[in-house]
């Protein structure tokens, strides 16, 4: 699970790398250095100081969902039957196995979690549903909304 909780401070430049590195984490060093008006070097140096202080967590392709079958997004609401640190303890160790959850947010309001998930279509999603997330435990309610558009998903952070 990921902690975003620790702040780092990042000066401009390094805003301005990050910036560059979301819209195309492949940049080659040299072209990045120049977008920043850095040398190659200091601009390494800086990149990999965000990479290690985990400012970058990661770099990774995005893969289009129907080009892989998973054309169906699905955000389904979760209400456990109690609110305590234990119930919430297990539903997160059990939710991290499943693989066709791409996320997974305690929030607050009329959820105690809201799933993001890919299915390849209606049916798959059912069987999903029945089979695997109606087991997890402590659940009292489970509330499905079908994607009908993705208007943004996965957007650069703005800074």
């Amino acid at each position: 699970m990921k902690d975003y909780s620790k702040k780092v401070d990042c000066d401009d430049v390094d805003l301005k790398i990050l910036k560059y590195l979301q819209v195309d984490g492949r940049i080659p060093n040299a072209d990045l250095a120049k977008k920043v008006n850095l040398s190659p070097a200091t601009c390494h140096r800086r990149t990999q100081r965000l990479f290690d202080q985990n400012i970058v967590s990661s770099v990774r392709a995005e893969v289009n969902p129907c080009s892989v079958d998973r054309n169906t997004m699905v955000l389904v609401g979760v209400v456990l039957e109690r609110s305590t640190p234990e119930s919430f303890f297990e539903f997160e160790k059990a939710i991290i196995k499943f693989s066709f959850v791409l996320d997974c947010h305690c929030v607050a309001g009329d959820y105690d979690y809201m799933l993001k998930i890919r299915a390849r279509n209606i049916s798959d999603f059912n069987r999903l549903h029945r089979e695997q997330l109606l087991t997890l435990p402590g659940v009292r309610q489970l509330s499905s909304f079908f994607v009908l558009k993705e208007v943004l998903d996965n957007e650069p952070l703005h800074f």
